[in-house]
């Protein structure tokens, strides 16, 4: 099949159809894959629509009216499935392993395209939950939205009130600041201690990266609610489908509008005075104007005794001895003075 430009819409047939979206998000809403997933199999060359090739991403189309083709087959709508599941240890949360190990999806038995939403590491275990619902899916796992997600955690040893300080505060890693939404202790015992932290943030194995920063291990994480859902007493690697009510509760948690920071204007500084007085102390007088300097004679030419030379400024007032004196030094009280024929 020869490849054709992308199929893109006139502005003027996307005011008549407003009903047009971008193609990785149709395919993600279609349980195709995430929306990441869905842009490589766009670049990849493997979407088709209208039997036309498309390879651009942000492509807008209308699911409606387009037939939307991935490798050959005809995207249809399915019915939107969502599943909880409690993930036992050693269960990996991708879709495809090449180890071929027990996925979070082979939990559940549908012959459905499903995915989970969000991660948990292999070692973790607790609610997760599976769907192919690509727009819930991507409003829940994203920061902005700040949906929360509640973890039990055993840890060794017992942390202090200042670490449990840090942990909210903020904590630098290789991404970033990293900081928990909430921390509290529920249980101290001689050796572990068990906390419930609250994540409204996404990142690879953040918690156990903060509790090793304050030196703390973590030997056990579960995580027991995703938003307004909970595990409540679902077994270990069991699956159930969530109720119409759970699912609004769940879209209802991402209603909030994402928020966004907004660039402030650096404030205006006060100029700094050049000197800071302690308080108390008493502005001295200014000072006195300084004497001008000598001016500078050149050499060979003779100076008379008592002219200053060489910048430095000249004193004022009288000579210490008399004018017409042959002695340049002041007699001293008791002494006569110094006379050269004296030697």
């Amino acid at each position: 099949m020869t490849r054709r430009p992308p199929h893109r819409l006139d502005p003027s047939e996307e005011d008549a159809a407003p009903r047009n979206e971008r193609l990785q998000k149709v395919l993600a809403a279609a349980g195709i894959g995430s929306r990441r997933e869905c842009e490589e199999l766009i670049l990849a060359g493997r979407i088709e629509v209208d039997r036309q090739i498309v390879t651009e991403l942000g492509t807008r189309v209308d699911p409606l009216r387009q037939v939307i083709r991935v490798d050959g087959t005809p995207l249809t709508s399915p019915k939107r499935l969502y599943f909880a599941v409690n993930k036992p240890p050693g269960v990996v949360s991708t879709s495809w392993d090449p180890d071929r190990r027990t996925r979070v999806i082979d939990l559940v038995r549908t012959d459905e395209r499903l995915f989970a939403v969000g991660r948990l590491d292999r070692t973790s275990e607790g609610l997760i939950l599976v769907t192919n619902d690509g727009n819930l899916a991507n409003r829940l796992t994203h920061p902005r939205y700040g949906v929360d997600k509640t973890y039990l955690a055993r840890i060794a040893g017992s942390p202090s009130i200042e670490a449990l300080d840090r942990l909210r505060t903020g904590i630098h890693l290789a991404e970033g600041v990293a900081r928990v939404a909430s921390v509290s202790v529920r249980r101290r015992q001689r050796e572990t201690t068990e906390l419930e932290i609250v994540l409204n943030e996404g990142r690879n194995r953040e918690i156990r990266r903060l509790l090793a920063r304050i030196g703390h291990k973590v030997l056990q994480l579960k995580r027991i609610a995703v938003g307004p859902l909970k595990l409540g007493s679902l077994p270990i690697g069991a699956s159930r489908p969530l109720t119409r009510d759970e699912v609004l509760m769940l879209e209802q948690a991402t209603e909030r509008p994402p928020t966004e920071s907004r660039p402030t204007a650096p404030a205006k500084r006060k100029p700094r005075p050049a000197v800071r007085e302690p308080r108390g102390a008493v502005t001295p007088p200014p000072r006195a104007p300084k004497t001008p300097h000598a001016p500078k004679i050149p050499r060979g030419v003779k100076v008379p005794r008592g002219v200053k030379t060489g910048g430095k400024p000249a004193k004022a007032g009288p000579k210490p001895w008399a004018a017409g004196e042959k002695s340049r030094r002041p007699a001293k009280p008791g002494k006569k003075p110094w006379r050269k024929k004296d030697r």
